[in-house]
């Protein structure tokens, strides 16, 4: 019985991978690249690899027509009967003779603009003959470097040394997937990852996926980081010229019109190549298109190549993507790297309609083991044959991968990375056992001295250990941290203990006392960094401070999909304190103001005064439409930018020193990012709350709003900041109003305007409002050029702010400096 059912899976694994396979070259025997090879009136697919090797997976053996198209060649149709598997098919193409018709072209008549037209005026129709369907997937991802240094900023760079050449070139990743999706228009879709390969990874799993590939040149536009426009969008003709380069017939004698797509202005975000379309239907046979990183907002990237290849189906009478590559090179400092993923999709099926329950939030899922499939099965199972280099990365890093699991050299490497050197001693320093998987650094004082009114300088020694599983995402942490205060003499040490439990619901508890210097508003509005220079330099200690002595214990997970629960307890002693040190290396009159949040200028009485509470808070976060990837080591979840995020808060102030501290407030906010086509983003935050039985708590229990009297911004937007409201001056403990919103043009408007469009910036534009009981409300208008920078160095903003209340207040001017979240 044994040997009968191992003959009938040899049997039906044949069947099942039966190949015809190959090399696709030109006339000169030269290889072609990424050919697209599929078998006539049928889905079956392949594309071939940059060495020109193919693979078609077949059902049977039999008599098949199969067709070899590149761009720029004419179709190869051979007819071959399939007697033994594998059948060895090599193919040479020959150029295509284009045919340009003895047409005079002018502005007035250009044949181009004709088929453009026809082109768009059929695009929604074209759209819906592959508007349902389910597919096999097939996706390749490789990432190369080239020339990498041996160091950077004096800093040794010797991460890659065991897989890179000796001209310090080669593969950092490479990774396969084999999937079955289900796909609807516009965005439904469902993919179950089937067999899973990273090189170098037997327990990784590629992120390849064929949501990431669903470039859709029907559409208007074609999602990066910046939304693109398509050659045949329904507004193409403000953004693109096009000229008529000849047509050519294919082998089902149907013509083809090779296009030439020229962006009026290249500051947009606009593609340069070729479209190919089919005469009579108008539509899509092939695209050859490239945009630079500059036109799509990313700096890094020099240029994206993107191509895709259709097939007609004489039965159905339609033309579908079968092939599609996508490459890149991009590069900063003096690093620089290219690649690139390869898609291949083949066995359509084209249902008239879905069951209900087809699609759910669920959009990828993984088959158990799909990353523990042999070497025999990959072979016979993928579309494209790996290239030498590939093969030879697969061998070499598995080989490696064999080495780096040894205990002896998980030891070598921990004695190499725990050599304690002098520097350590002054910069800070880690221990790690990889063996174990824990570590043990140390964040050396003069690493965190900072300086403030209340402290003087004021250093912190920080200790830390820390277990991890990298492969299940979770973590235990022990954080303290010893700051000592020069100024104010004293000593306060704190102890965090963190620990993740699991990766799929994102169970996470913290643990945490002692004692430490507060900001009044718990957001910290002030870094460390900017309120450190403007109170050296300018005497501007805007920063208001209080101690806590605090126990606290919170939980969070998320309950189900898209709703975020979170619950803290805390004790804590609150006492005021005062400036004790008046040091500025400046020579100036001006003196600081007292840490005071109500009267700045009150060095005698206490911001606040001393009270114990306890609090206990509850908040609650619902994520509308939010789909999400199941992965083996956890979900990850992706946002829904068409329906807003909603935020629920309860605090409840209880236990007090004085029955009058003890509180309730009520918050609620809704948030949402909403990408407008190719016109930019729309950010806004929407706030609202009140309190109850709140007439006599402590300053530090009020609702304070995020003001900025620094001029310097320090987040990538401003949606949850008043740029020029002073910080505490409208804190409430009454009902209060929050509205906050961000127009980015990403380039929209700005890509227009000669001169302006060489800056590469954006347009921002903004308002915000503040209503608060008992007081007028406030408002900010802004303006401003966010992009800003040189050459790939992005990283400024500027902006003007005029502000109401009550009639004209005053206006200003933000200088951003979004990198300095990183710096905290």
């Amino acid at each position: 019985m044994f040997k009968l059912s191992t003959l009938l899976f040899l049997f039906f694994a044949a069947v099942t991978y039966a190949q015809i396979k190959g090399t696709v070259s030109d006339s000169k025997g030269n290889p072609i690249a990424f050919a697209n090879i599929y078998v006539k009136d049928t889905y079956v697919s392949t594309s071939s690899n940059d060495k020109g090797n193919y693979i078609l997976n077949i059902k049977k053996t039999g008599s098949y027509t199969v067709l070899f198209q590149y761009l720029g060649y004419k179709t190869n149709k051979q007819v071959i009967e399939v007697l033994a598997l594998p059948q060895i098919l090599n193919v040479a193409l020959v150029e295509e003779e284009i045919q340009l018709n003895e047409i005079v072209i002018s502005k007035k008549d250009n044949p181009a603009n004709a088929i453009i037209k026809n082109a768009i005026n059929n695009r929604t129709d074209n759209s819906k003959k592959a508007a349902k369907y389910t597919a096999d997937f097939y996706s390749r991802g490789i990432f190369r470097v080239k020339d990498l240094p041996k160091k950077f900023m004096g800093q040794k760079i010797d991460s890659f040394d065991e897989i890179i050449d000796s001209t310090r070139s080669g593969i950092l990743y490479l990774s396969e997937t084999i999937s079955k999706i289900t796909f609807q228009k516009p965005d439904k879709l469902k993919e179950i990852i089937i067999a899973s390969k990273v090189s170098g990874k037997d327990n990784g799993f590629s992120f390849n996926n064929a949501a990431s590939a669903n470039f859709d040149f029907y559409d208007n536009t074609i999602t990066f980081s910046a939304n693109a426009i398509s050659p045949i969008a329904s507004n193409a003709f403000s953004y693109y010229k096009y000229k008529f380069e000849g047509s050519f017939f294919d082998e089902n004698n149907q013509q083809i019109n090779k296009i030439k797509v020229i962006p009026r202005r290249n500051t947009e975000p606009v593609f340069e190549g070729y479209i190919y379309i089919a005469e009579d239907s108008w539509a899509i046979y092939a695209i050859d298109l490239s945009i630079t990183g500059a036109q799509i907002q990313n700096p890094t990237l020099n240029k994206l190549t993107l191509k895709q290849n259709f097939s007609y189906n004489n039965a159905t009478k339609t033309w579908i993507k079968n092939a599609q590559t996508l490459d890149f090179n991009a590069g900063i400092f003096a690093f620089k790297f290219n690649g690139g993923f390869n898609y291949v999709y083949s066995n359509f099926e084209f249902p008239e309609q879905f069951a209900k329950k087809t699609f759910g939030n669920e959009v990828l899922s993984f088959e158990k083991n799909a990353n523990k499939k042999d070497d025999d099965y990959w072979n016979k199972a993928r579309p494209m044959p790996l290239t030498d280099e590939q093969n030879s990365d697969y061998l070499k890093k598995d080989a490696l991968q064999t080495k780096k699991k040894s205990i002896k050299y998980l030891d070598s490497i921990d004695k190499k990375r725990n050599k304690f050197e002098f520097g350590d001693v002054l910069f800070g320093y880690t221990y790690q056992n990889s063996i174990k998987k824990y570590s043990l650094s140390y964040k050396s004082p003069l690493a965190s001295t900072v300086f403030n009114t209340v402290q003087g300088w004021n250093a912190s020694l920080a200790v830390s250990c820390s277990k991890y599983n990298n492969e299940e995402r979770t973590f235990k942490d022990v954080d303290v941290i010893l700051q000592y205060g020069f100024g104010d003499k004293k000593f306060r040490p704190t102890f965090t203990y963190k620990q993740k439990f699991n990766n799929i619901d994102k169970t996470l508890v913290t643990i945490s006392a002692g004692n430490r210097v507060s900001q009044f508003n718990k957001s910290n509005p002030i870094s460390n960094f900017v309120n450190e220079i403007s109170t050296l330099f300018f005497k501007d200690n805007y920063i208001k401070l209080y101690e806590k002595n605090f126990a606290e214990i919170g939980f969070s997970k998320e309950v189900t999909n898209g709703l975020f629960v979170g619950v803290n307890a805390e004790y804590a002693q609150r006492k005021p304190l005062f400036n004790t040190s008046s040091y500025s290396p400046i020579s100036s009159n001006k003196v600081y103001l007292a840490n005071n949040p109500v009267i700045e200028n009150d060095y005698s009485n206490p911001g606040i005064v001393s009270s114990n509470i306890v609090k206990l808070s509850i908040d609650a976060k619902v994520s509308f439409g939010q789909k999400y990837f199941s992965r083996p080591n956890g979900k990850y979840n992706v946002p829904n930018d068409t329906y807003p995020t909603l935020n629920m808060f309860y605090e409840k102030g209880l236990a007090a020193s004085a029955t009058t501290l003890n509180y309730d407030l009520v918050a609620l906010a809704l948030t949402q990012t909403r990408t407008l086509a190719n016109k930019g983003e729309l950010n806004y935050i929407i706030k609202a709350g009140t309190f109850f039985n709140a007439n006599a708590i402590s300053f530090v229990d009020y609702k304070h709003f995020n003001g900025n009297q620094t001029h310097i911004g320090q987040s990538s937007n401003y949606t949850n900041v008043f740029n020029l409201l002073p910080y505490y001056a409208t804190s409430t403990d009454k009902a209060f109003f929050e509205v906050h919103a961000e127009h980015n043009d990403n380039g929209f408007v700005m890509n227009k305007i000669p001169l302006l469009n060489k800056l590469k910036s954006q347009l921002v534009l903004g308002f915000h409002n503040l209503a608060v009981t008992n007081r007028q409300p406030y408002q900010e208008f802004t303006v401003g050029l966010d992009n800003l920078g040189f050459g790939k160095f992005r990283l400024f903003r500027f902006d003007y702010v005029r502000s109401y209340q009550n009639g004209y207040r005053g206006d200003g001017f933000v200088f951003g400096l979004k990198f300095l979240s990183a710096l905290e």
